[in-house]
């Protein structure tokens, strides 16, 4: 006998631990959500203010003044997070909500948000 239903893929899994997670928590102008987005080359940080509905900054592994140097995907994630702090606080945000967006809090989204924190926002 087959399964009623047909077993999802691990991004339909993802997307709905993401909205599940998003149920519980939401981005103020004082206190945005910072989402991490992880594509299979490249990783994306943003910050969503969530009562207004806009993106207040973004950034990504490629954008401009983004120096990983040598290490590796992980190694561009830790300096995604360095920029998105730098960025933020030259808008005056220093506290965030960080939403890993279902994905694990490991590797690539753990670097980050260690890099944010280095950076110097609060979660």
């Amino acid at each position: 006998m087959r399964p009623v239903r047909k077993p999802k893929s691990a991004n339909e899994r993802r997307r709905r631990r993401h909205f599940r997670v998003r149920r519980k928590i939401r981005g103020t102008g004082e206190r945005p959500r910072l989402v991490v987005y992880r594509s299979l080359k490249h990783i994306y940080a943003h910050l969503v203010d969530d009562d207004r509905g806009v993106v207040l900054l973004g950034v990504a592994d490629n954008s401009e003044k983004v120096e990983a140097g040598a290490g590796g995907k992980v190694a561009r994630g830790f300096a995604v997070g360095m920029a998105l702090a730098g960025r933020a606080k030259e808008r005056g945000i220093t506290r965030v909500v960080f939403d890993r967006a279902g994905y694990a809090y490991h590797g690539r989204v753990k670097a980050v948000a260690e890099g944010a924190r280095k950076g110097g926002l609060e979660f």
